[in-house]
């Protein structure tokens, strides 16, 4: 199973004097044991499983598989056009 993670505007940060828009991406993540293929619907499942006793699960056999989904930016007025 993935799970999503939302991605948010986080404000505004200075670059070059200019005002520019900062974002976290979305992200979709597969967590999964490479021993037994399971997979968990979140970091604390994954991190129970090696907790527990009664599994062979260790924290190397926990493997995270991460898309992110960057926002759609505008970029009209935003590039330079080179001489060259």
């Amino acid at each position: 199973m993935t799970f999503e993670e939302k991605g948010e505007f986080l404000g505004h940060v200075m670059i070059n004097g200019e005002k520019v828009p900062k974002y976290r991406g979305k992200t979709i993540v597969k967590l999964y044991n490479t021993q037994t293929n399971k997979e968990y619907n979140s970091d604390k499942e994954a991190d129970d499983d090696v907790a527990n006793p009664s599994t062979a699960t260790q924290k190397e056999h926990i493997r995270r598989d991460v898309t992110i989904i960057a926002p759609m930016i505008d970029l009209v007025g935003g590039t330079v056009k080179s001489d060259n």
